[in-house]
């Protein structure tokens, strides 16, 4: 079932054959027709995640890279609407010749050619390749049949894996293995056989429980590996190994581990410093992408969380996060004055004009209480609107993506993004990838990065209006870091003596935060949070 862990099951696996001194890359492919994930609604599929190039991908994307601690490139993801496109554009240019063109066989065909792209492009040894989605999906089945016909042409070099969940019925109080058999049957008769079936449950697998997963699923019960649930996904490699998962990877495919010394050590500790931490801190998280029925989806901001988990790690504390509705404080259903119970507010990013005002009003409040402030994107955006509004004297000033007609628009839309817009075209048009900042020295941004020229991914259409700049200056707001032209503002801030921590970033910088090499200006806010709660004891 979606969400049972094939994202973290496929980045754990390349983190371990990685640590074993080989060079893996990661594939993400998802079955729908959208050409990529840009135009998707948050709520309904979680977070969407920007490369460097600027293609917008599937969260798990994210994940992939937070866990090998690289940068993925276009060739790394994979989406139906891809694959269909790039077939009838080469039809329409007669690139098959006149043949007569049939989702089969040259759909499977351009799957395997991308895949072997990317496994080339990236000079990997062993590539790990996730198909999203459920056994069964009727969108799934080209890539199901392009992974049989690779296995077909290399058999000693494919191997199938497959994540299942193990459900335990209240009720009744014992693990149930029918799904797992079910699922291996359905994925038999695309003619796949899985060589390892990773166990997904609320707990460990017993021996009992592998064996008879061994038996019903033709496999070997040391191919059984057990995955409950975990306090952390940064768990998860160190769980595997309990069952000897790396090994008998490399076994199947015929390779022996390139290092002498298991490349580890790195992780273990980083998990050993999260977990061992006791000092809480305290952040609200105010966003608009959380309500889906009777349920929060914290998916749309993961980059987010992770960044917050690297930071805290790295300063030795444990970050305690809080969902606060956006919409809620709008409507006045939480007053502000809840937020002074928090050590440190974060405004991701986000479009639309739903919760605006909520987040507007969250803004002032960690302004004007000297609490730190950390905005992104959007956060950015809106701490401008606040502050042109409340210290510059420009009380109607906003955003024109709100408010089109507003007297003082602060905040508009880029040149070149008006025209996309006029011609209805979204996806894929914003700014959007890595672009270059140079930061002001003595600035709070500049201490955190240590250096004056940083890269970060955008997603973005609008931006600081550069006719207000000069007034928002002499008001007070710093713009540490601009694009090499000065014409782009990247971060705003405060200066230290104003404010411990309020600062904005245009870009997203969630986006390259690792666990292993947290984000500096997270570093920074986690600090500066941290010092909040010494202040208050």
């Amino acid at each position: 079932m979606s969400g049972v862990g094939k994202g973290i099951t496929t980045a754990s696996i390349g983190m371990l054959l990685q640590s074993k001194g080989f060079k893996v890359n990661l594939v993400k492919v998802d079955p729908y027709l959208n050409v990529d994930a840009g135009t998707m609604n948050p709520t309904e599929h979680g977070e969407v995640f920007v490369l460097n190039s600027g293609l917008e991908t599937d969260q798990d994307m994210g994940n992939y890279e937070r866990f090998l601690n690289v940068d993925l490139g276009n060739d790394d993801y994979l989406t139906s609407g891809m694959i269909y496109k790039t077939v009838i554009e080469r039809e329409r240019a007669l690139g098959y010749k006149g043949k007569c063109v049939e989702a089969l066989p040259h759909i499977p065909d351009e799957i395997i050619i991308r895949l072997k792209r990317s496994a080339e492009s990236s000079g990997s040894n062993v590539s790990v390749i996730e198909v999203g989605g459920t056994v069964g999906d009727y969108q799934n089945i080209m890539f199901l049949e392009a992974a049989r016909r690779l296995w077909l042409k290399n058999k000693n070099d494919v191997i199938f894996i497959l994540v299942s969940y193990l459900p335990v019925p209240n009720t009744i109080g014992e693990m149930k293995t029918k799904p797992t058999q079910n699922a291996v049957r359905l994925l038999n008769s695309y003619g796949i056989q899985p060589d390892f079936i990773v166990a997904r449950a609320a707990v460990s697998l017993d021996e009992k429980r592998k064996e008879k997963i061994a038996v019903w699923c033709n496999t070997e019960p040391a191919h059984v590996i057990s995955a409950p649930d975990i306090e952390s996904i940064y768990d998860v490699p160190l769980n595997f190994e309990k069952d000897n998962i790396s090994q008998l990877l490399l076994t199947a495919l015929g390779l022996k581990t390139r290092v002498k010394r298991d490349g580890f050590d790195k992780w273990k500790k980083f998990v050993t410093r999260a977990k061992t931490a006791k000092d809480e801190i305290k952040i609200a998280v105010i966003g608009k992408y959380f309500d889906t029925g009777d349920f929060v989806l914290s998916d749309a901001y993961i980059s987010v969380i992770e960044a917050v988990k690297h930071a805290a790690a790295r300063v030795g504390k444990r970050a305690v996060l809080s969902w606060l509705n956006a919409k809620e404080i709008e409507k006045g259903g939480k007053n502000t004055a809840v937020l002074a119970e928090y050590d440190g507010i974060i405004v991701p990013g986000g479009f639309g004009e739903s919760g605006i005002e909520g987040k507007i009003k969250t803004i002032e409040f960690a302004r004007e209480h000297k609490i730190p402030y950390f905005g992104l994107c959007y956060g950015m955006q809106l701490a401008v609107v606040e502050y042109a509004r409340n210290v510059a004297g420009l009380s109607d000033a906003n955003t024109t993506e709100i408010n089109p007609e507003t007297a003082h628009p602060v905040i508009d839309i880029m040149h070149e993004q008006k025209k996309h817009m006029a011609e209805s075209k979204f996806g894929a048009t914003m700014r959007l990838g890595a672009y270059l900042s140079r930061l002001a020295p003595g600035t709070i941004a500049m201490k955190a990065y240590g250096k004056s020229d940083v890269s970060e991914r955008h997603r973005h259409r609008y931006e600081v209006n550069p006719n207000y700049v000069e007034q928002l200056e002499k008001a007070g707001l710093i713009f540490s870091g601009r694009s090499p032209d000065g014409v782009l503002m990247e971060i705003a801030e405060l200066p230290r003596k104003k404010h411990p921590f309020f600062l904005g970033t245009q870009f997203h910088p969630e986006f390259q935060s690792r666990p292993l090499s947290p984000h500096p200006l997270f570093v920074a806010f986690l600090k500066a949070a941290s010092e909040r709660v010494s202040k208050s004891q």
